[in-house]
């Protein structure tokens, strides 16, 4: 989302300070067992939303349905000023091969932050995980070899951010630009007010062009590296002309101007994705 340049610019006109978050909110990254995600594109008709369970009678337990869907699990890492690029890499390739050593990784994409709006607190590399259930995630984290990934990252990270949602499936673009929009609401923002933001930054889907893939959902990160943030819209574009066609597209202005007075932060990190895209099981 065009926070900075255009309609973020916004912003200062209504006199709302926004500042990265401060460090204590990004949990300093531990010898991270638990912190990775993938995300995959969403096609050019999915639009994916975590829609609220219905309220149960009274002494029934509520069950969400996610039939058809996939959870996604977003990692962001910023590393230590002082840490050489040859330890980046080898953080990288280490994350790289989880897939190859946990089944129940069925989707990865990462990829190295570029994005324009000045809103990453920091944070500059991006790993998308997908697994087809819960029962994939609770898998996962405890793994031997998401352990050892943790031995290798120790250290060299200063802040991770993890951010879980329910996606939808799709086929993956030759080229995909990944945006990651992530929104922490102010305490007094009213839930139908917040669900008109949710619902207008579906309906952008259908109103710029340059938007190739869409999806959002509700953090259910069982992890508490979330910073306080609630909400992610992951949007995709096939280039960087399409993402420089979108922050300035009068729609999304439009969009900006109404989400301004229940934002309290916003938090944005674009990257080009990076594969596999896809894996089998």
């Amino acid at each position: 989302m065009r926070i900075k340049h255009l309609a973020f610019g916004a912003l200062l006109t209504l006199g709302l300070t926004l500042s990265s978050c401060a460090p204590q909110q990004d949990a300093p990254a531990t010898p991270i067992a638990e912190v990775e995600e993938v995300t995959e594109p969403v096609s050019d008709e999915t639009v994916s939303n975590s829609e609220p369970a219905e309220m149960p009678n009274e002494g029934e337990k509520t069950v969400e349905s996610h039939e058809g869907q996939v959870l996604r699990h977003a990692v962001f890492f910023k590393f230590k000023d002082d840490v050489p690029q040859e330890q980046i890499d080898e953080v990288v390739q280490a994350f790289r091969d989880l897939p190859n050593k946990i089944p129940e990784i069925i989707g990865f994409q990462w990829g190295v932050n570029n994005s324009p709006e000045g809103f990453d607190a920091g944070f500059t590399h991006a790993f998308l995980l997908t697994f087809a259930d819960e029962a994939g995630r609770a898998a996962y984290l405890p793994h031997e070899a998401h352990k050892a990934f943790g031995k290798v990252l120790s250290g060299k990270n200063d802040k991770v951010f993890v951010i879980d949602y329910w996606g939808t499936p799709y086929e993956p673009l030759e080229k995909e630009l990944k945006h990651c929009v992530f929104f922490k609401f102010k305490e007094d923002a009213a839930p139908e007010d917040i669900r008109k933001i949710e619902d207008g930054f579906a309906e952008l889907r259908g109103k710029i062009s340059a938007i190739k893939g869409y999806e959002w959902g509700i953090n259910n990160s069982p992890e508490k590296h979330d910073a306080g943030f609630t909400h992610c819209f992951m949007v995709t574009f096939d280039s960087e002309e399409g993402r420089d066609e979108y922050l300035p597209h009068p729609d999304h202005k439009a969009f900006v101007e109404v989400l301004l007075p229940l934002l309290e932060e916003p938090r944005v990190i674009d990257f080009l994705a990076e594969g596999p895209l896809t894996l089998s099981n």
